[in-house]
């Protein structure tokens, strides 16, 4: 019945149905997209190239930050229907802009992670509230093209903010990022002033009855073992998911040489090459990531359509097979073909398996509750950024960063690294240190070298380019060979699915 009324009404009569604050509302997602992965692309470089923070640094920053993001809408979400849609924006906006620009302020770890914390409260307070506004203003008739349409603003301004801040970056040098971010979201903020919020029931209960409620919601759809299970499962797909944003962008900084890629997109389109590439005649580590993004604006209508008929939950196993392959190609080789050949595989998997996951969630809830269960979409997708900085932090650090393996290759030659000021120093998990006489880390020793000019000077002393000296370590230490874990995560979610399909998923109600 509702594909005959979608199909009554017509491509443009769709476009007419939805009213003004529908539109909105779609603005609104894609700004805040925009300047969300316009820094959180660039955000693990920053991180370590710029401000010397180790790589569990790093991890531990974006992972727990991201995670705790993720959590804060159980409460946000409780909150804007008490307050108002507008206010709830007014406010996440004034935090948004205000965190973006101090992002770019600060140097210190427990400062950096503070603002960066700071940001995400401001994104929690937005991400449910956008969602609501679309959700009261579809209706039965044009709900799926809406929130289409809607997700199509999610990717365009994921797509569109990492492409243009890396050639902004590329000009203008980091300022420009946290710059970017903070007028995308002023311009929201004048938007803002002409939205009018659609009408919604005025709640009697205070906010904190509000909150309550909603963590009494959230455990009610627990109970059912069918939905935790699931949920539990599912983590190890997003832990999975994130090492494509997490770790890919600095183990392409630290490995991958993408000259190669400029020459090839040369070749094809000079005017987009010469505008992409970096003082180095490179294309920057996010624009590579971010063509998982591009794939999926172009593929997704494509991948959607083909598996329309799949069961939700055979997709979302294949989607995960998919995927396993993808992160695994991305890491393997530090050949920058197959690191993108890997993100299009990982990205047909993505756009396989994600949109079903919500699908299935609405199949195996009870009538009258569907709403109830898709409040715990978030919560694996919290988890498992929780848990992302074990393999993007302390793993990463261990067995794959360039600066950790390059002072364990000169320690073996008994060969010393030391800054301008002549002070010897070391590379540990509290980042870029000094040493004492004694070989002993001395922490009321401060210094400001790079880890591209370490390594330029170890180059030096050992007689090679760094091209050189890149390629010798690789071949000594087998970076890459973290996919092993990256996969064999993927590979224990897809068991997991399998084994709850035959077993406990055999009880839902439609598949």
């Amino acid at each position: 019945m509702e594909k005959e009324q979608t199909q009554q009404l017509g491509f443009i009569g769709l476009f007419k149905s939805f009213p003004r604050a529908y539109w909105f509302a779609s603005i609104f997602e894609l700004l805040e997209r925009y300047a969300w992965y316009g820094l959180f692309a660039v955000l693990g470089l920053y991180l370590t190239n710029q401000l010397g923070f180790s790589s569990v640094q790093r991890g531990d920053i974006m992972s727990y930050v991201t995670g705790i993001l993720y959590l804060l809408p159980i409460f946000t979400g409780a909150l804007a229907d008490k307050i108002g849609y507008k206010l709830t924006l007014a406010i996440s906006y004034i935090i948004l802009m205000t965190g973006y620009f101090l992002m770019g302020e600060v140097t210190g770890y427990w400062a950096v992670f503070s603002v960066f914390l700071y940001v995400a409260l401001g994104a929690a307070l937005f991400k449910p509230v956008a969602s609501a506004i679309v959700t009261k203003t579809t209706n039965k008739q044009n709900s799926s093209f809406g929130f289409g349409i809607f997700y199509m603003m999610v990717n365009i301004g994921g797509f569109f903010g990492p492409l243009l801040v890396g050639i902004l970056r590329n000009k203008f040098g980091w300022d420009i990022v946290f710059l970017s971010s903070s007028l995308a979201i002023l311009l929201n903020l004048i938007v803002l002033l002409f939205f009018k919020e659609p009408a919604r029931e005025k709640i009697e209960e205070s906010a904190a009855e509000v909150i309550k409620r909603s963590l009494y919601n959230i455990f009610e759809a627990l109970k059912d073992m069918r939905l935790t299970v699931l949920l539990i499962i599912m983590i190890g797909f997003w832990l999975m998911f994130n090492q494509l944003f997490y770790t890919l962008p600095n183990f392409i900084d630290d490995w991958v040489d993408t000259t190669r890629i400029y020459e090839i997109l040369h070749s094809i389109l000079p005017w987009l090459a010469n505008t992409l590439k970096n003082d180095q005649g490179q294309i920057n580590p996010e624009q590579i990531v971010n063509l998982d993004a591009f794939f999926i604006m172009v593929l997704q209508m494509f991948v959607s359509y083909f598996i329309l008929r799949w069961k939700a939950i055979n997709a979302m196993m294949a989607g995960i097979f998919i995927t396993i392959f993808g992160i695994g190609l991305s890491f393997y080789t530090n050949n920058p073909v197959y690191t993108i050949l890997g993100i299009l595989i990982f990205a047909i998997g993505e756009m396989t398996s994600n949109p079903k996951f919500s699908d299935y969630i609405a199949q195996i809830s009870p009538k009258g509750k569907e709403a109830l269960y898709m409040g715990t979409y978030f919560l694996p997708i919290a988890a498992a950024n929780f848990l992302t900085g074990i393999i993007s932090g302390n793993l990463y650090q261990k067995k794959s960063d360039k600066i950790t393996l390059l002072f364990k290759y000169l320690q073996d030659k008994g060969i010393e690294i030391k800054d301008k000021a002549g002070q010897l120093i070391t590379y540990t998990t509290e980042g870029i240190q000094v040493m004492n006489n004694n070989g002993v880390v001395d922490n009321s020793l401060k210094t400001e070298i790079k880890r591209a000019e370490i390594f330029a000077q170890a180059a030096e002393k050992l007689g090679v380019s760094t091209s050189e000296l890149q390629q010798t370590l690789w071949d000594t230490y087998h970076p890459g060979d973290i996919w092993y874990v990256m996969a064999g995560v993927g590979l224990a979610t897809f068991i997991g699915l399998f084994i709850y399909n035959v077993t406990i998923g055999k009880t839902s109600r439609k598949s």
